[in-house]
């Protein structure tokens, strides 16, 4: 009978629990339904607001001159004379550097200032498609979205905003913020992706600049709305001083128009809810299709065992093309961080890295270095940027496979990429004035040559323009009490 009371009493108990946990979950059900309500209601009262303001908070803004991209100096490559390659390296003393570049801090891209909730429909929704970059993409978007502005009088703007927050428009901005997942965009690529939907879904005109800030500002960036000559601009905030384009300071913060030929215009100086500034860092490069560039045949002279043929990503290219150059914190020395930490696309490294990998098997780390630094010193023709260019462009690792000619920060660049990816070895680029080389650190080896210390670390220096000088030289008349490291990530 004990037993059967015990039992009894745990199957009360148990009833009770279920009874009660069902309760529960009931009212947290209800809770999230309170709570998403609660959201939902934050962000139509935050655009409510911000429509409103759009009515009076304009102000008259003259743009502050670009800043022009820097001008270093002409340094020329040097080749090493072929007699110097039997003088033994001398074992030399640590380089004291007074000039230490951290890495760029990588803040989490924004969000939208709540949830954005599915919008059930009745009836099969509408998309638009178009191309990204050579991609295919679409998002929903019905007729009943397309709108005309009448003008551009500060009650025609506010009314459209006013549309726009309705929820008829949050399935496209649903299938925005998916695609910048899905495709690991950038805020650069996004705000890009914005643009070319924005055109394929209201033509070339103001509609467009008005559903991109609309989306933008959404999917929680700093942006502001401007209007000149009877046209529409969309103006985005950066922390980055991005060079050879005008600029807007507002509020201590840079804005940046859409338009780079605007000097002066009226801007709707209104702040949305946990509004975040653009960066240009990027520690991926985006997701497109593929459209293959003809193959390049690329070797060693001195060890022309190390060879490879590798074609890029056309599609990709082209992105890096449209990338802005930039520096952060206001310190010129930061440009070259955001080309050198992008990792190599995975299908180019795969062409690349295989042969290479197995070229290097069985050496150890320096002698492996030793090829890769004679591989990307004679396998590439060297030229000047202003020559080729009209002026300085620093190329991503895939540009510098791709492109006829590359100078000596490209050459760093790549160099930098294949030892940290082949060798997995810290690399750290080494700026003196006009010239960009890098120096590696080799954990337990102790080797001979030129060679910086940073943080108890040896890093030897290893310069992919001084054209056949190996691991440990300096190119001659570089001053290494003078030089600037700039730290890569690994």
């Amino acid at each position: 009978m004990k037993h059967l009371f015990l039992i009894s009493l745990c199957l009360s108990i148990a009833s009770s629990s279920l009874a009660q946990g069902n309760g529960l979950k009931q009212q947290y059900g209800q809770f999230r339904q309170q709570a998403g309500d609660r959201y939902a209601e934050f962000r139509v009262e935050a655009n409510r607001r911000y429509a409103e303001f759009m009515k009076h908070a304009w102000q008259t803004f003259t743009a502050s001159s670009a800043i022009p991209r820097p001008k270093d100096e002409t340094v020329p490559p040097v080749v090493m004379p072929k007699e110097e390659h039997r003088v033994p390296l001398r074992e030399s003393s640590p380089v004291p550097i007074r000039d230490i570049v951290e890495p760029p801090v990588l803040t989490p891209q924004p969000l939208p200032l709540v949830p954005i909730r599915e919008v059930p429909v009745t009836e099969e929704e509408k998309s638009v498609a178009f191309r990204f970059y050579g991609t295919d993409v679409k998002v929903r978007f019905d007729d009943d979205c397309r709108f005309r502005l009448s003008g551009l009088s500060n009650d025609v703007l506010s009314s459209a905003w006013e549309k726009m927050a309705g929820e008829a428009y949050d399935n496209l901005l649903r299938d925005c913020l998916e695609l910048r997942v899905r495709m690991e965009l950038s805020d650069w690529a996004y705000l890009s992706l914005l643009q070319t939907m924005a055109e394929a879904c209201m033509g070339n005109g103001d509609e467009a600049v008005m559903l991109t800030a609309y989306v933008y500002c959404q999917s929680g960036y700093r942006m502001r709305l401007g209007r000149t000559d009877g046209r529409l601009v969309l103006l985005y905030g950066s922390n980055h001083t991005i060079y050879s384009r005008p600029f807007f300071d507002i509020g201590g913060t840079r804005y940046y128009p859409t338009d780079d030929n605007v000097r002066r215009m009226e801007v709707c100086d209104v702040a949305f809810p946990k509004e975040q500034s653009l960066s240009l860092q990027m520690r991926r490069q985006p997701k497109l299709a593929r459209e293959e560039t003809p193959v390049r045949k690329l070797q060693s002279e001195r060890y022309p065992e190390i060879k490879a043929e590798v074609s890029v990503n056309k599609n990709l290219n082209d992105f890096y093309d449209s990338y802005p150059a930039s520096e952060t914190d206001r310190n010129v020395m930061t440009r070259w961080a955001v080309y050198a930490n992008v990792p190599m696309d995975e299908e180019v490294a795969r062409m690349l890295y295989t042969p290479l990998r197995e070229q290097l098997a069985g050496l150890d780390k320096k002698e492996a270095a030793e090829r890769l630094l004679n591989f990307v010193q004679t396998a590439f023709v060297y030229e000047y940027d202003e020559k080729v260019w009209g002026h300085d462009r620093a190329f991503f690792a895939e540009e510098t496979l791709h492109y006829p000619y590359c100078d000596c920060e490209d050459r760093s660049i790549l160099f930098s990429r294949l030892v940290r990816d082949l060798l997995g070895l810290d690399v750290v680029l080494v700026y003196y004035p006009g010239h960009l080389a890098t120096a590696v650190c080799f954990p337990g080896e102790t080797v001979a040559g030129d060679y910086i210390e940073l943080s108890g670390c040896r890093f030897t220096v290893c310069d992919p323009t001084y054209i056949g000088a190996g691991v440990g030289r300096t190119m001659s008349g570089m001053d290494n009490q003078a030089a600037r490291v700039i730290l890569l990530d690994r």
